[in-house]
């Protein structure tokens, strides 16, 4: 259901371990289908200092606005850009090209607190 190789937070948030010490970082499938039609993301500029399960950012959906926490700590290298400007690629590919930012990750360790894929699935599958 959900990239065996991406770790996940209890928030529905998943970051993928690219290079090595890089994580691309975005929401669930789960949890853009709970939100709905999503029409605006704010995420942090460049540069900006995030803490691990510290608010990352928001992403309105026509439904509610949700808060997005980090999966991991570290500094935001780019956000994505086309995602911004169409954020029903959150929707529509959350898992590739809906995916927010990527981190220059502090501390791989941290990793190790996050659920991988079956876990996470047991997760959703109990209703979260």
């Amino acid at each position: 259901m959900n990239p065996k190789e991406y770790k996940y937070t209890r928030d529905h948030e998943w970051i993928y371990l690219g290079q090595e010490n890089e994580g691309k970082v975005g929401i669930t499938d789960y949890a853009q289908s709970h939100l709905g039609d999503i029409v605006f993301l704010y995420l942090p500029d460049p540069g900006t200092r995030i803490e691990q399960f510290g608010k990352l950012g928001e992403v309105e959906a026509v439904k509610a606005v949700s808060e997005i926490y980090a999966p991991a700590s570290g500094v935001v290298l780019t956000v994505n850009q086309a995602a911004i400007d169409d954020p029903k690629l959150v929707n529509n590919s959350p898992y590739q090209e809906g995916w927010l930012l990527i981190l220059e990750l502090d501390n791989l360790n941290e990793l190790n607190a996050l659920m991988n894929s079956d876990e996470y699935d047991k997760l959703i599958s109990q209703g979260d």
